[in-house]
């Protein structure tokens, strides 16, 4: 449970329902208890000037080990700039609504009136997360300049925008410190990342839904939430990312925040870098005898590299881009000629591209991993007329058939490959793809953001799978005594 605290320079005429509003020498003198709620602070004071009391309002927090907004380093970032005033480049493919000059405004908690300078409001809070800030864009001919960043407190505001920011700030307290629910006091704190506008998302509405409730038998008050920033992640205990990681993405970058503030953390940064590159998988399996199909990495398309992958992986041949994810990326190629056509595109986008050995089966194995022990099974077979479980043809998407089944059901050599496959990553949660073919199996990547649908991949364990995972995020805060 946490207790939210809103500390302003002058409180009157500063109203908000069921917030508790504190001056600077309210919380000076509000000694920290032992064993009290956790506490959230929004410093509105003015944190322009070094040792001003807005800039102690942050460092006591910080040292009462109380989370705030904006936080020393923000407030230095800022200070320390030239003549306190810090400058960001302008976001990229953006039409300025100003041609030539210069425009100043306000962004509160992220947000601005002007619609056509949210990118700018965004990218302004995301580098400087403070309450208040003022941007100023300069800008020459050819939508060419820059943006100067300041940080204000509630009384720089103009009196028209000052009920502006009361109301954003209850709108941002709300969609990300938002209090229990029903009253109810919960042991930790979860926010569980989703996108809502991912055209095929780790986990359906009802699956998120029943991580909702497993998280709360848990001891967790587990909030949804579209957005986050580094500095509002650590306002909780365990972030869950239920959205499709990357490296080069806000999702690793929120996990590595995650991190650097404490949190249970999955997907955790070591396994997003491991599986999201096929490259490094393919290696690491090669180095530690997971036993996989027979693959060689490829720099290059030339006519004697082509002749050697099918002298010695011999024909259909997979080709997989090192990054890519619901089988978008990976092709099969079988001549000489579409391998050679096809390894030319994709070494444009890659120095190094993995080619495999075709290895036909009618399904895939999908073994649930946690923390190294298998915890659900499915059989994935292939989409209609095509030779993978997903089949993208442009905006179009299908996917094959589905059997999930017990953990004991499963034979033996592809649960050890599983386990042995997912060791190799971590021990976070992991979804392995393996083929068995005959007495043989073949790990084909282990994924760290795994499919886990309603209906699907619960529909042996039911409710027991999402309370399996909830139960992992408690063992571990425990082990760290929290």
């Amino acid at each position: 449970m946490h207790k939210t605290l809103i500390v302003v320079d002058d409180i009157s005429g500063f109203t908000l329902p069921d917030q508790t509003i504190l001056t600077f020498q309210d919380y000076l003198d509000e000694f920290p208890k032992r064993n009290e709620p956790k506490t959230r602070v929004i410093n509105l004071c003015d944190t322009s000037r070094y040792l001003s009391q807005g800039y102690y309002c942050s460092l006591l927090a910080q040292a009462r080990q109380h989370r705030v907004l904006p936080s020393v380093k923000t407030i230095n970032d800022l200070r320390i700039a030239d003549e306190g005033s810090a400058r960001l480049p302008l976001p990229d493919k953006f039409k300025w609504p100003v041609t030539e000059g210069i425009e100043s405004f306000f962004v509160l908690f992220g947000k601005t009136k002007d619609q056509a300078l949210l990118p700018v409001a965004a990218t302004a809070f995301e580098a400087f997360p403070c309450p208040i800030l003022q941007v100023t864009l300069h800008i020459a001919a050819d939508n060419i300049g820059f943006m100067e960043v300041q940080a204000r407190g509630f009384a720089d505001l103009p009196d028209l925008l000052k009920q502006d920011c009361i109301d954003g700030l209850q709108q941002f307290t709300q969609q990300q410190w938002r209090s229990d629910r029903k009253g109810k006091k919960m042991r930790w704190d979860m926010a569980i990342l989703v996108n809502p506008d991912e055209p095929t998302p780790p986990s359906d509405d009802k699956a998120i839904k029943n991580f909702v409730k497993a998280a709360e038998k848990a001891g967790f008050n587990a909030e949804v939430v579209t957005s986050l920033t580094p500095e509002a992640v650590g306002h909780y205990d365990a972030l869950f990312i239920r959205e499709t990681t990357a490296i080069d993405h806000h999702t690793y970058r929120l996990a590595r925040a995650a991190e650097r503030e404490g949190l249970i953390v999955i997907d955790d940064t070591q396994s997003i870098l491991r599986c999201c590159n096929k490259v490094y998988l393919q290696d690491a399996f090669a180095y530690q005898q997971v036993p996989a199909p027979r693959s060689e990495m490829v720099s290059d398309s030339a006519d004697d590299t082509c002749q050697e992958l099918i002298s010695t992986l011999g024909l259909p041949l997979v080709l997989k881009l090192p990054e890519s994810s619901f089988s978008r990326g990976v092709y099969k190629v079988e001549s000489a000629e579409a391998l050679k056509t096809r390894l030319v595109e994709m070494l444009e986008a890659s120095a190094l591209v993995l080619v495999q050995e075709y290895v036909f089966t009618e399904f895939d194995w999908r073994i649930g991993v946690l923390g190294g022990k298998p915890i659900y099974a499915c059989q994935y077979f292939m989409a209609r007329n095509h030779w993978q479980i997903y089949h993208h043809e442009g905006d179009r998407f299908s996917s094959g058939g589905f059997k999930t089944m017990p953990t004991f059901e499963v034979p033996k050599a592809v649960l050890q490959a599983a386990i042995k496959a997912a060791k190799v990553v971590g021990d976070g949660l992991y979804g392995v793809d393996i083929k068995h073919s005959g007495n043989k199996v073949y790990v084909i990547e282990v994924n760290d953001n795994p499919s886990i649908d309603s209906g699907v991949e619960d529909k042996y364990l039911g409710k027991e799978l999402y309370q399996l995972i909830m139960q992992e995020f408690a063992n571990r805060l425990e082990l760290r005594g929290r």
